[in-house]
């Protein structure tokens, strides 16, 4: 189960042929291209601890028609090396899931023109060199294995790689892929995801999704016991991290300076109040309390200057130049 691609140097019939010419700009000839199969992904638990719901290989089997294989998931041009011509959902006989379910993968068929670009390229896939790929794809939703709330939208406080009982037995929890959005292409990896296929999920996180998968994990720390995270959570939560730890100077930083401006405006108010003191009480302030007084500080202080002009005229006589006389 382990190699990915499968059937290596196929002669394709006319039947694949037609298919495969429905993908290129003119008419290719049997000879002129190298075909192959490779499985993309299955309903197995990954590494990842997810895994893909049947119903959503099928979705699949249809997005990933005419998708792109390329190297390590580039996104350059120049590293576009075989194309999917067609795609289908195989159930292997005998072969059981971690979830308990009878295994289904998606296994699909690729073509590469025999030109002298790929002539090693096909020299690799033939002698299993080229063999594990990783997919990237979108789902609408993925839901706990244990209780089937969505993670995405309503995080249910289960933890992934955390054993719970369920139906009279106990549950790897792990999350299920549900809803084939969006296919984008495949890739030749060295490591994948699934142990079987390989799999780089591309889910289209929003915000908020992000924040309640945060909010979840924080919640899992707070309960206590051994808490897995898988790299998407981990990341996120080091995002999350650093940026609280940003927030934190700003706002240490922020609370300094009106902490300042509290501490001179009401020595020259209360310049009998002990500087020593006047700190202590500072330092206990909310950034709310210190905007407050410092708001107060400044209205007292204001009240008490003259703004009559040093050189306002002592009697204004009407018609005269008095305004500018010392």
């Amino acid at each position: 189960m382990r190699n990915d691609v499968l059937a290596k140097g196929q002669s394709p019939s006319i039947e694949e042929m037609a298919l495969i010419n429905r993908l290129t700009t003119r008419q290719l000839n049997p000879e002129e291209v190298y075909t192959f199969s490779v499985v993309l992904c299955d309903n197995e638990i990954d590494r990842d601890l997810e895994r893909f719901s049947v119903d959503t290989l099928y979705g699949l089997k249809e997005l990933f028609v005419g998708k792109t294989g390329i190297f390590d998931h580039s996104m350059s041009g120049r590293d576009q090396v075989a194309r999917i011509y067609s795609c289908e959902v195989e159930k292997v006989e005998g072969v059981v899931t971690k979830a308990g379910e009878p295994y289904f993968r998606l296994k699909a068929k690729a073509y590469l023109p025999r030109i002298p670009k790929n002539e090693a390229l096909i020299k690799e896939l033939e002698a299993g060199i080229k063999k594990e790929v990783s997919v990237g794809c979108a789902v609408e939703r993925i839901l706990c294995s244990v209780c089937g709330a969505d993670w995405k939208s309503e995080p249910c406080g289960h933890i992934k790689g955390r054993y719970y009982q369920k139906e009279g037995r106990r549950e790897l929890c792990h999350g299920v892929l549900k809803g084939a959005q969006d296919a984008y292409e495949w890739s030749f990896v060295a490591v994948p995801a699934q142990r079987n296929a390989g799999v780089v999920k591309s889910y289209k996180f929003k915000k908020e999704a992000v924040d309640l998968e945060i909010d979840a994990v924080l919640k899992a720390l707070g309960s206590g016991g051994e808490v897995v995270l898988s790299n998407s959570e981990a990341g996120n939560l080091k995002r999350h991290i650093e940026e609280l730890s940003r927030l934190a100077e700003d706002g240490r930083a922020y609370a300094a300076e009106l902490r300042k401006q509290v501490l001179r405006l009401y020595s020259q108010i209360q310049p009998s109040l002990s500087p020593a003191v006047l700190q202590q009480v500072t330092e206990k302030m909310t950034v709310e309390e210190l905007k407050a007084f410092a708001q107060a500080g400044r209205q007292t202080l204001d009240g008490r200057i003259n703004l009559t002009p040093q050189l306002a005229a002592k009697d204004k006589k009407e018609n005269g130049n008095s305004d500018f006389l010392i």
